[in-house]
């Protein structure tokens, strides 16, 4: 478990779920790609519209604050085509501005841009966002009453409810392994249904908890992701490295528990993990 840096420590939770979301982090010009989870440039977007900011204010309050994010449902991935042109019929402007962040005209000129942008459909991820409790409960005012509208990545991608959880005061690794799941009615029945088929289980025997990836921000992680927000400002933009640790979180399912039901662990829960165990190694 990752300490805080934060005296006065405490957690907002963010549902993250839609039709459609799109995280990018280095896509450029006409193919616009997505990450498979919520990037920390993404979720300090949306706090900073809810928050009321425009792209040129500081982000020295919101930056320092860590994310972790579970994901409770990936989506699939969606590969959408689009066509772009001006309806004055004027050629298009080329990608790249010159210094005093003018773009020029296409030469020769080009009447329509083709581009393809990804997006992850379906999916929910639980966020936790640690940091001082004071600033983080200003946040959590500005989520249910936000200045612009929030969005998941993109700004055709707009969140179903609720976004926030609420306030805990507890580490971000504690609330993201507390939490439960977040999916759908529907989705937890199939996954019901699914472990007492393959446990050979009674239809009043639920399963306590799902196993659900992880990533958490840790100075000793082993991987290294470009994507803390420095500034949002169109002409300098600009972003930091931030170390992460992927990882897998035992959560409750969050079934009830009627007279003469039983919960039981998970298939996937015990002794973790062995790759080995169907080939009797």
């Amino acid at each position: 478990m990752t300490t805080s840096p934060f005296g006065d420590a405490a957690v907002l939770l963010l549902r993250l779920a839609g039709p459609l979301q799109a995280w990018g982090d280095r896509s450029t010009f006409n193919r616009r790609e997505t990450r498979p989870t919520p990037t920390k440039s993404g979720v300090i977007g949306l706090l900073a519209a809810a928050s009321g900011r425009a792209r040129e204010d500081s982000l020295e309050d919101l930056a320092p604050l860590t994310l972790g994010v579970r994901v409770d449902q990936p989506g699939s991935l969606l590969r959408d085509f689009h066509t772009v042109s001006d309806y004055r019929g004027r050629p298009l402007p080329q990608a790249g501005v010159s210094a005093k962040g003018i773009q020029k005209p296409t030469s020769p000129a080009k009447h329509t841009h083709v581009t393809t942008r990804y997006y992850l459909q379906d999916a929910i991820f639980l966020a936790a966002v640690a940091g001082p409790r004071d600033v983080l409960l200003s946040l959590e005012h500005a989520v249910r009453h936000p200045a612009f509208p929030l969005a998941l990545g993109r700004r055709s991608c707009p969140p179903t409810q609720p976004v926030c959880l609420g306030v805990r005061d507890t580490d971000a690794e504690t609330a993201l392994r507390e939490t439960p799941w977040q999916v759908s009615r529907r989705a937890r029945e199939r996954y019901a249904a699914r472990w007492r088929r393959e446990r050979g289980a009674e239809r009043s025997a639920f399963p306590a908890t799902v196993r659900c990836a992880v990533t958490v921000e840790d100075p000793e992680g082993d991987d290294v992701l470009n994507d803390v927000p420095l500034s949002f400002d169109p002409l300098r933009r600009s972003f930091a490295d931030r170390r992460v640790r992927h990882d897998w979180f035992s959560v409750p399912t969050g079934f009830p528990r009627p007279a003469g039901s039983s919960a039981t662990e998970s298939p996937e829960d015990g002794a973790g993990h062995d790759p080995f165990a169907l080939l009797g190694w």
